[in-house]
């Protein structure tokens, strides 16, 4: 128990007040929200294929799909209505590239939020030390940035068309047995869309924060006035002193002319004396 007190009074958890390190973990809890929901769905529609044959009829044919959504390869069972005889169809479609892809930049966002935020935390000295750590952090904050908005516009893309490609209308068009107007086909259950809805909007929002922590990650970098640039060692500027430090020069002030020594110091004459008049004082007298 010690130990773990001793660990955390390490870390410098001031950190995650200031806007760099309290979006960070933001950025962390949204990218578990948006792989989560995208990665771990699964889905289900039913048509109903009602046959002049009642024998032959199945009101109920449960079509099962998931993650990765590569549809060409879900496959059902619906009669042919002319006796027992069953076809096997599959759905139309593969759009597993898009939805791993954003899965993918899901994970490593999370991970590299995770990371960053450790460091943030417990190493602070290290993250400033020849601003190598603020440097980094930028370059993957604008490159994360700019993959959640491609991998989410083209996940929304492929959502759109998994919709259709599930929709019940859709695939009755594919049974053979719907194509004759004596059989009735129907939909029985739609698949529900609230979870792939959400993982949308969460990647979207992690382009938000992403995009929004370039300036609070700028701020940590040389280039910007207010950054580490004036704390090259990760401290505290020194409080400048009242002298003046001159080039070959030791704190005094060297001038030239009457009544200054050419050392620097102020030179007291011992005699007052003037060009073409009396060398001293006692000889006026």
């Amino acid at each position: 128990m010690d130990t773990a007190n001793q660990f955390v009074s390490v870390g410098t958890f001031q950190v995650l007040k200031l806007p760099l390190g309290f979006i960070r973990v933001l950025e962390w809890l949204f990218a578990i929200f948006a792989f989560a929901t995208c990665g771990g769905y699964s889905g289900q529609l039913r048509v109903s294929v009602d046959c002049i044959e009642k024998t032959s009829s199945n009101l109920s044919i449960p079509i099962d799909f998931s993650y990765p959504f590569r549809l060409h390869q879900v496959s059902f069972e619906a009669p042919l209505c002319d006796g027992s005889r069953e076809e096997r169809l599959f759905l139309i479609g593969d759009y597993s590239s898009s939805a791993e892809f954003f899965v993918t930049i899901a994970v490593f966002a999370f991970l590299y939020s995770l990371g960053a935020t450790i460091v943030y935390i417990f190493f602070q000295n290290k993250y400033r030390e020849n601003n190598r750590g603020p440097f980094i952090d930028f370059v993957v904050t604008v490159v994360f940035s700019f993959l959640w908005l491609v991998s989410s516009s083209a996940w929304a893309k492929a959502l759109s068309d998994v919709k259709v490609a599930t929709d019940p209308d859709e695939v009755q068009q594919l049974i053979s047995a719907c194509k004759v107007q004596t059989n009735k086909c129907g939909s029985v259950l739609g698949p529900r869309w609230s979870g792939l809805n959400t993982s949308v909007v969460f990647g979207f929002l992690n382009f938000v924060l992403w995009a929004g922590n370039i300036w609070f990650v700028f701020k940590e970098t040389g280039w910007h006035k207010g950054g580490t640039a004036r704390y090259p060692g990760g401290g505290a500027p020194e409080k400048q002193t009242g002298t003046f430090n001159q080039p070959n020069n030791q704190g005094s002030f060297d001038q030239s002319g009457p009544g200054y020594s050419a050392q620097g110091d102020l030179g007291q004459p011992t005699e007052y004396s003037q060009v073409g008049g009396p060398t001293s004082y006692s000889n006026q007298m």
